[in-house]
């Protein structure tokens, strides 16, 4: 989510019939708020009617993400994305994390990796290594990523763990734009993402600190102090998430990764800050609160 911890300026809307008013931080707010809304309440319905349909989700998440990145890699670059062994692939990854868990998961990327070698023979030698590293780097980015968010919800207290996750995910992007949108001076990456700062990722901190400290023990029982960890580990991650999706549309040289949500670009600009926290949510909760 390239909209936390950053500063901005304001942005007019243009005359009558122009483009949608954004916010200061540069995305179309209304819109992006709703989309919000709905997604929030799609992964709720699910964590708490039948925890086990979150999975379904994720796989959907994981294969409109694939498909725009694969996208993205071949207008930008030219790269050709071993598409349909990673798309398979990916979902054998999230599947086989409800029976087999981490075995179920890796076993399917090792498999997946193979056939995306053996797929890219077929193009010959020109771009072999370019186009099976990228094959590689897609299906364990998006798919293998997200199969530790499908990994969450499988313990008996697993909708609460998916929850404490979102929550926390959420409260870093959220903490990061109010800050950086009213006290954003001090760029933290300008070459990368020129509109995040410092006193967004400050803000992104504090927000994550305080929501880690309160989630953990009231929702799954933990202590304070692990909650206080939690959250600084994933404003870490959800920052890193974000940096490293704006590198790759950099190097890339596009915008968005896609259009499919309006005010937020591609599902896979939503879920940027939200795979890397997926893997280290479940490593830290199996820490913390192992059953």
């Amino acid at each position: 989510m390239e909209h936390g911890a950053r500063g901005g300026v304001a942005v007019t809307s243009a005359a009558a019939g122009g483009p949608p008013k954004t916010s200061r931080a540069g995305r179309n707010l209304p819109a992006a708020i709703a989309v919000g809304v709905v997604l929030g309440a799609a992964v709720l319905l699910s964590l708490f009617l039948v925890r086990h349909v979150f999975l379904g989700i994720v796989a959907l998440a994981v294969a409109v993400a694939t498909w725009e990145l694969a996208d993205a890699l071949k207008r930008g670059a030219g790269i050709e994305v071993a598409r349909w062994p990673v798309l398979v692939g990916g979902q054998a990854m999230v599947w086989l994390a409800w029976p087999f868990e981490r075995a179920g998961v890796m076993g399917a990327f090792t498999v997946t990796v193979l056939v995306c070698l053996l797929w890219r023979l077929r193009g010959g030698v020109d771009g072999y290594l370019r186009d099976a590293s990228a094959s590689v780097f897609a299906a364990a980015y998006v798919p293998m990523f997200a199969s530790f968010a499908a990994m969450l919800v499988l313990p008996e207290d697993g909708a609460h763990r998916v929850l404490s996750f979102l929550i926390l995910v959420v409260s870093s992007d959220t903490g990061g734009y109010i800050a950086g949108v009213l006290f954003g001076k001090h760029p933290m990456a300008p070459v990368i993402s020129p509109k995040k700062s410092w006193e967004g990722f400050a803000g992104s901190l504090v927000a994550g600190v305080v929501a880690g400290g309160l989630v953990l023990p009231l929702l799954l029982g933990g202590q304070w102090w692990q909650g206080v960890v939690f959250g600084v580990a994933l404003v870490a991650t959800a920052t890193l998430g974000d940096l490293v999706e704006s590198v790759i549309k950099r190097d890339l040289g596009v915008k968005d990764m896609g259009t499919l949500l309006p005010g937020h670009g591609g599902l896979m600009d939503r879920m940027d800050s939200l795979l890397p926290s997926a893997v280290v949510s479940w490593l830290l909760l199996r820490l913390f609160l192992p059953g």
